[in-house]
């Protein structure tokens, strides 16, 4: 008897995981379906879509969604045509909420939209060269004033720098609790934040003492990575396809978008800086440094730094190009790698 009881509770739990996740608990009489059974679509297309009833279910209204906003669409309407002019990249997901005797269907299909030009391709020209503690595994960096501030990483040895760019000076340094792996930094409203990677958790600090006088939370986001603001809000990588907007004053996670070329969605998107409205953008291990549109995503350029690491002293700590600084004051851009002697200012020259 107890064999029988548990072999139907089996049966049970297997039907109720079966099933959907509509509001009856049961798999949706409805489906969505695209236009050419296509996936995957750059701006400048349209997505058709149409809501399938193979059941004949009467219904009393639909609703259609992308992005969470709702599409106009005729009263009692089952199709609708989404042209993609400037929405955002990446995964996407359409949803319909399908009002059918007294119940609700909430069903969904998943879309790539890419960008439907390739990025513009840039190269360097070094136009000086500044010594950078060859110590200082290099996460974040940022200027703000004329004075260059850093954030360095690895277990025991993380920290937070204010220092002169000119001369390789520390003017200030606060070493981290061993706990914390040191990551992205940026400044806003007389206060530094400083990122993380696994612990979950932002810094705070006063600009001036170097105070830590707060924390927050990452909340959705994985880990923490780069960091950048627009003056308004900030930019947080990480190692995702996603970077997070945050509210520039209780640092939510509100949205994202997905950094996207014409034909892939990129990850391992490091240390970021607002540049002249853009996002910059290094990819871990890589090279180069992607120029990202902050409104949809787009990938609009990259520029190559590839023989940049073999101008530095080579040594057995010497590791990736990672830490982009630009002035807004000089209009100057400046980069370097963890653990490199060298800073460089460099002019971005379009191929």
């Amino acid at each position: 008897m107890k064999k029988s009881k548990l072999l139907l509770l089996l049966i049970l739990n297997l039907i109720l995981i079966s099933c959907g996740s509509n509001s009856n608990k049961k798999i949706s009489d409805f489906s969505l379906s695209i236009g050419n059974s296509k996936a995957e679509y750059q701006l400048g297309e349209s997505i058709e879509i149409a809501l399938k009833n193979p059941k004949n279910r009467k219904i009393d209204s639909t609703l259609f969604y992308f992005e969470n906003n709702s599409l106009k669409t005729e009263p009692g309407a089952t199709e609708v045509e989404l042209p993609l002019k400037d929405q955002k990249l990446g995964n996407q997901t359409i949803m319909a909420m399908v009002y059918s005797d007294g119940i609700v269907d909430t069903i969904k299909i998943d879309v790539k939209i890419f960008n439907n030009t390739p990025p513009d391709i840039y190269t360097y020209k070094i136009i000086n060269t500044y010594p950078h503690d060859s110590e200082a595994y290099t996460q974040g960096l940022e200027f703000y004033n004329d004075t260059l501030y850093e954030s360095t990483g690895q277990y025991r040895s993380s920290s937070l720098r204010k220092t002169n760019f000119e001369t390789g000076e520390i003017l200030k340094n606060v070493k981290l609790a061993d706990r914390y792996f040191g990551e992205g930094l940026s400044i806003l409203n007389g206060k530094i934040y400083q990122l993380t990677w696994k612990e979950g958790e932002g810094l705070i600090y006063d600009l001036k003492s170097f105070e830590k006088t707060g924390s927050f939370k990452f909340n959705q986001s994985k880990e923490g990575w780069g960091l950048c603001n627009n003056g308004n809000q900030f930019y947080k990588s990480d190692g995702s396809e996603k970077i997070w907007v945050l509210n520039g004053k209780t640092m939510a996670e509100e949205s994202f978008i997905q950094p996207t070329t014409h034909k892939s969605i990129s990850t391992q998107l490091n240390e970021l800086e607002w540049v002249d409205g853009k996002i910059y953008a290094n990819t871990y291990q890589r090279d180069g440094v992607a120029i990202i549109n902050p409104e949809n995503g787009a990938i609009e350029g990259l520029i190559d730094f590839h023989e940049l690491r073999d101008k530095v002293t080579q040594h057995p700590k010497l590791d990736v190009l990672n830490g982009i600084a630009y002035n807004p004051d000089t209009k100057k851009l400046y980069v370097t790698g963890k653990n490199w002697d060298k800073l460089f200012e460099v002019e971005i020259i379009k191929k």
